[in-house]
């Protein structure tokens, strides 16, 4: 059973700048994390792997600090990563990036399943997992709470639902985007750290990918960021003391005054 895990490096903190001249976030000198949601889908890939063998690898798209993700995945127990990493890719909407996405998996090729989080904390779309599905021709299952059974050319999973839950069956290769409930990631172990401390991190780029220039980076985004600003902050509120008949009495007056009704 092989798996692809599509991972994302965010920051790791709420303090993040905007660019005055891209209006995309300025990662220069932020901590950066493993968007916390990919961290499900790839225990589950770990956990699927120890009951099937085969191999699981891990994809990220970013810039070559996004290696350390990787190698974290690795220290987790992941077999290899691959990073797509070209100026090119700079800009990326979710469309741009599932695109992208889509063109290093067809690289990787041989593939049984494809495991993402649900949504990434920077961007908070949820569409890179569907979008990539969609790019390939997979079937596809969001917000998966758990595995009920999975083989050769099959899988069958629980699809939570805002009232319950729904089973789904489907013929593999497929692509699944997970949810919080569905497990809890592990920590990497010494043995892991070694491995991933020496592990060799591929990079390819758009010549590797031999993708289309034109549906890479802002040029390929339909959708673009035209302007980012904080709302204004909102005035404190107003305390109206005293009694009970008082205050009754003064908010009435103050909603009279407001014309609120």
């Amino acid at each position: 059973m092989n798996i692809v895990v599509c991972i994302k490096q965010v920051p790791g903190t709420t303090d993040v700048k905007i660019s005055e001249k891209t209006n995309t976030l300025i990662r220069e000198g932020v901590e950066s994390i493993i968007n916390p949601f990919d961290m499900y889908a790839i225990e589950e890939a770990l956990k699927i792997k120890e009951k099937m063998s085969g191999k699981v690898i891990i994809l990220c798209m970013g810039p070559p600090p996004a290696k350390e993700a990787i190698k974290e995945a690795i220290a987790m127990g992941a077999d290899e990563g691959i990073l797509l990493s070209d100026r090119a890719f700079a800009g990326s909407d979710t469309w741009a990036t599932a695109y992208t996405l889509s063109m290093g998996i067809r690289k990787i090729g041989a593939y049984d399943l494809i495991l993402c989080g649900k949504q990434a904390i920077d961007g908070d779309t949820a569409q890179v997992g569907p979008g990539v599905a969609e790019a390939l021709g997979l079937p596809f299952v969001a917000y998966v709470r758990k595995i009920e059974e999975i083989r050769e050319g099959y899988i069958r999973c629980d699809r939570m639902m805002e009232e319950g839950y729904e089973v789904i069956a489907m013929p593999l290769p497929a692509l699944i985007t997970v949810v919080k409930e569905i497990n809890e990631p592990r920590l990497p172990s010494l043995k892991g750290m070694l491995r991933a401390k020496k592990a060799e991190v591929a990079t390819w780029t758009a010549k590797d990918l031999s993708a289309e220039p034109a549906n890479l980076g802002l040029t390929g985004s339909p959708t673009q960021v035209m302007k980012i600003f904080s709302p204004p902050q909102r005035p404190g509120g107003e305390m109206i003391l005293g009694e009970i008949d008082e205050q009754v009495e003064k908010l009435v007056n103050r909603i009279r005054e407001l014309k609120i009704v």
